[in-house]
């Protein structure tokens, strides 16, 4: 049977030039992260189906890559169902591997502990430009941390990594699920359709703020209830950061905390006051963020010039008790690792301060003493910390030379058996 050439549909081979690119970051990625404190940890890419199953993932738990169970545990004759097949999945994300691990290593981890994971992880949705359904995340959380700190933390940490790649002039939207809800209870919406109205709200950048109004109407909401609720937005037209904020708090002040509003704005604050990188807070009462476990901040980084969203994180205190048996304050963001790659790419990103990188061509035939002398000079521009790549001379030399300069080699050394005359 004749070899398929390409991969398994939703999937993509990685090229040099790509791989290159994505070492480099992954390389700055770490390097800063550990400098803000956070340690390298790593979880398999198969977990339990109970866990991915835990109605922690949202609409990625629709789309998980199952695994059949193996040996005695599969018997196909007595099978019913397909979780009398499957009792395994490859991981969607990494925040449920990692709830899952430190519920069976909090003992033995520092308090807080500061986590680092990058690994690959899986969801069976319909591929796209861009969108592949094998991806890397890159991710950031803070578990034992109940205060501000972690927030602000995890945006100086994430944004200082996004400015060492390059990054500059975005934003970092942030919002409350609590201001949220707050909201949503001073407009008069019932409690119970809360979702349902964040799911509209959330189409915000698609329809605009006449489209939510009209699309929360055709829902059969009561027109006064979405009136008030439009309203909220069209407060904070021409506002932005803390004075959005205080904006909204006051007039949703019999529904809210206070507390919520004055830590949103102590996490603006510090972080404008002790950033590093070139970007701007912005509370955006609008940022939903789908996933379920979320709690309290949540918040975004948004590119506009390149399209949209490139990464995102919030607060999720709820989730490690449904692991541990006992509530842990737990706050992540995450990077969209192939979204930056994507856009650095494209905009023809070159590596800083590479090494030189040179071809020594040898002629076909050249051996001996006359191979030893070429390799020990390759040898000693190696120790210099140049990168140098023997071969073969191909017939067509000018097409290698093409070929190699494609790939980033800047001098070509030709070698013969002996000297041209």
């Amino acid at each position: 049977m004749a070899l398929i050439k390409k991969p398994v549909t939703g999937m993509k081979d990685i090229l040099p030039s790509e791989m290159q690119l994505r070492d480099y970051c992954i390389g700055i990625i770490k390097k800063t992260y550990a400098e803000f404190g956070f340690t390298s940890i790593e979880t398999p890419c198969v977990e339990s189906l109970a866990n991915l199953n835990s109605k922690q993932g949202g609409e990625n738990e629709k789309l998980i890559f199952k695994v059949m169970k193996r040996g005695e545990k599969l018997n196909l004759a007595t099978a019913k169902e397909e979780n009398d097949l499957t009792d395994s999945g490859l991981r969607y994300d990494l925040t449920v591997p990692l709830v899952r691990f430190y519920a069976n290593h909090a003992n033995e981890l520092p308090a807080p502990f500061k986590a680092l994971q990058m690994g690959n992880v899986w969801r069976a949705d319909r591929p796209q430009k861009g969108r592949y359904r094998q991806f890397m995340q890159c991710d950031i959380d803070i578990l034992g941390e109940p205060s501000n700190l972690a927030e602000i933390e995890l945006i100086l940490a994430t944004t200082t990594t996004l400015g060492n790649l390059g990054f500059k002039d975005f934003k970092i939207r942030i919002n409350d699920r609590r201001i949220l809800k707050a909201m949503a209870a001073y407009s008069g919406f019932p409690e119970e359709k809360y979702d349902d109205v964040f799911i509209t709200l959330d189409k915000m950048d698609k329809i605009g703020l006449d489209g939510v109004k009209e699309e929360l109407i055709k829902d059969g909401y009561d027109a006064d209830s979405v009136n008030k609720y439009i309203e909220l937005f069209e407060l904070i037209s021409g506002k932005s950061g803390i004075d959005a904020l205080k904006a909204v708090a006051d007039k949703i002040s019999d529904n809210l905390d206070a507390e919520v509003s004055e830590g949103l704005t102590e996490i603006i604050d510090s972080v404008e006051k002790t950033k590093s990188a070139q970007f701007e807070m912005v509370f955006d009462p609008t940022l939903v963020r789908g996933m379920s476990y979320y709690t309290g901040t949540i918040f975004e980084v948004s590119m506009p010039q390149y399209g949209g969203s490139c990464g995102g994180g919030g607060r999720y205190d709820k989730m490690v008790g449904k692991f541990l048996g006992q509530d842990t304050p737990a706050c992540g963001f995450s990077i969209g690792f192939e979204r930056i790659i994507m856009i650095m790419m494209d905009e023809g990103f070159k590596i800083p301060g590479a090494s030189t990188k040179v071809a020594f061509l040898i002629e076909k035939g050249i051996k001996g003493d006359r191979l030893a002398e070429i390799i020990s000079e390759a040898q000693k521009e190696r120790a210099e910390g140049k990168q140098v790549l023997v071969v073969r001379m191909n017939k067509n030399k000018k097409f290698q030379k093409q070929s190699l300069t494609e790939q980033g080699y800047e001098e070509f050394r030709d070698f013969y058996d002996k000297p041209l005359e």
